[in-house]
């Protein structure tokens, strides 16, 4: 059936927006997030408290918008959630939620400058160590090692 399926797709060749059409009528919807891992000169990892998180404190992240590459995803939400300004340089791993269709990229990059304003979303922020890191979730302590590790290894 799904050979069919396939065989009549093909010979149909509808246009590019009408294929994005269907597929998304009848295909699962996954959202696509991105979560920064940043480190500034002395190698500690930037972490927001969040206003609605059940860990209140954790990495940066959010979705990224329709065209947006990841890299670019973490820069925007991190500017937008705090005004501070970082660039996002390489793509450390990606993961899957199934539970919450979500599959998410995480980024590593390097704190530039800005001044923290907060937010709706997001209260405070802070750099810290390793060894002097606030209550995270083990998934974020497990991603801020391999980051480490990475970063380190160069």
């Amino acid at each position: 059936m799904k050979l069919l399926l396939a065989k009549l797709w093909k010979f149909l060749r509808f246009p590019k927006n009408i294929q994005l059409f269907i597929m998304r009528r009848f295909q699962d919807v996954f959202l696509i997030g991105v979560t920064g891992i940043i480190f500034n000169e002395k190698n500690e990892v930037l972490v927001f408290k969040h206003v609605y998180r059940a860990h209140s404190w954790s990495l940066p992240g959010g979705y990224i918008k329709s065209g947006e590459h990841p890299l670019e995803g973490v820069e925007r939400e991190i500017l937008e959630e705090s005004g501070l300004i970082v660039s996002a340089d390489e793509l450390l791993i990606i993961r899957t939620d199934r539970s919450s269709a979500r599959i998410d990229f995480c980024c590593i990059g390097l704190f530039i400058g800005g001044e923290f304003k907060p937010t709706h979303e997001v209260v405070e922020y802070g750099f810290y160590s390793l060894e002097n890191l606030p209550l995270l979730r083990k998934n974020q302590l497990f991603l801020i090692d391999q980051a480490l590790k990475q970063r380190l290894s160069k």
